[in-house]
């Protein structure tokens, strides 16, 4: 067995590559499961206990000197540097995935875009405000829910300072530095003390608008919201405005829009009664207005308020609000199309 072991290791020692094949070749006559090394080893276990040791070494030196020929042969079978360098322009280009916006930003952007196309321009203000604007300057009376902690975070305890709640705040900033006419936009990440669930999280984002002029009505209010409801969910989307109570606005309103599921038949999502609610909405009332000197004998204006997540869920039918916040990519490649 000796010399067939020299042997080997000769044939190893002059073998030369060509292409890529030949190397393979070369690695599995030696070094595969039914190659020469393993039919070797197996021989072995038939040899005089006095004779394995020496002819064990030999196999392994044998071992070795194809495993070193085999990384001698891929390392030369590598381009050169200077060879990797060049660009073959008939080689095809390399696959790069599309990425997508968040479903948040989409549905953001395409809010914008529609209040823009009718007069509102977009103002943005900060996420750690003081009592006066998340709370004080809208109405709130001090013995509001709303103050209470289980639903604001505060700052270091400190209960003027808080993460908005709403982004009603910037209204109470702009109606403070501008005079009317004012028509905005205030889109907003905002925070609430809640449990995290399906249908409620502690960070979300909203869009709040105001309108403050001369001879502002409720017809105005409602023809906007009409407006917004039919470009952002379909032509046959209708609306359906419900009484409710804000401090900030009177009289006030929650507005419905027909289940874009199930065509407003009725189904699980709108309870079986065709409409969802989608946002809140009011005349501002008088005392807002005051608060940040503008005369309410003057002007009237009208509010309303609406959470993105909320919007999204509704447009494409999402049933669980953590999504949009767990970065899960099989959920956010499936918005690759809406890019705009």
């Amino acid at each position: 067995m000796t010399g067939v072991i020299d042997s080997y290791i000769k044939e190893i020692e002059s073998f030369h590559s060509r292409n890529h094949d030949e190397t393979e070749k070369f690695r599995i006559k030696f070094l595969s499961k039914k190659g020469i090394i393993a039919s070797l080893f197996e021989q072995l276990k038939n040899m005089p206990p006095e004779q394995r040791k020496t002819m064990g070494q030999k196999i392994n030196t044998l071992k070795n000197k194809a495993l070193d020929k085999i990384a001698v042969l891929k390392e030369q079978s590598l381009p050169s540097k200077k060879e990797s360098v060049i660009n073959d322009p008939t080689s095809p280009a390399e696959s790069i995935p599309m990425g997508s916006r968040h479903p948040v930003s989409i549905v953001r952007k395409q809010i914008i875009d529609i209040f823009s196309r009718i007069g509102f321009t977009v103002e943005e203000g900060p996420e750690i405000e003081d009592d006066w604007h998340v709370f004080s300057g809208l109405n709130f009376p001090d013995e509001h829910p709303a103050r209470d902690m289980q639903d604001t975070f505060f700052i270091e305890l400190n209960p003027d300072i808080l993460l908005r709640t709403h982004t009603s705040s910037v209204q109470v900033r702009v109606m403070e530095t501008q005079q009317p006419p004012i028509r905005k936009i205030f889109p907003g990440r905002v925070f609430r003390n809640e449990v995290v669930s399906a249908r409620a999280h502690c960070i979300f984002h909203q869009v709040e608008g105001l309108y403050i002029d001369k001879n502002v009505s409720f017809a105005d209010l409602k023809q906007t919201l009409l407006f917004f409801a039919k470009e952002m969910f379909g032509g046959a989307t209708r609306i359906r405005l419900r009484p409710a109570f804000f401090p900030f606005t009177e009289p006030s309103a929650e507005m419905d829009i027909s289940c874009s599921i199930c065509g407003g038949k009725g189904c699980n999502i709108c309870k079986y009664t065709g409409f969802v609610e989608i946002l809140g909405c009011g005349m501002v009332d008088p005392n807002v207005l005051e608060a940040s000197d503008i005369s309410s004998t003057e002007y009237t204006g009208f509010a309303f308020g609406m959470g993105i997540e909320r919007v999204a869920m509704l447009k494409y039918h999402i049933n669980d609000l953590r999504l949009f916040f767990e970065n899960d990519l099989r959920f956010l490649s499936q918005f690759k199309g809406d890019i705009t």
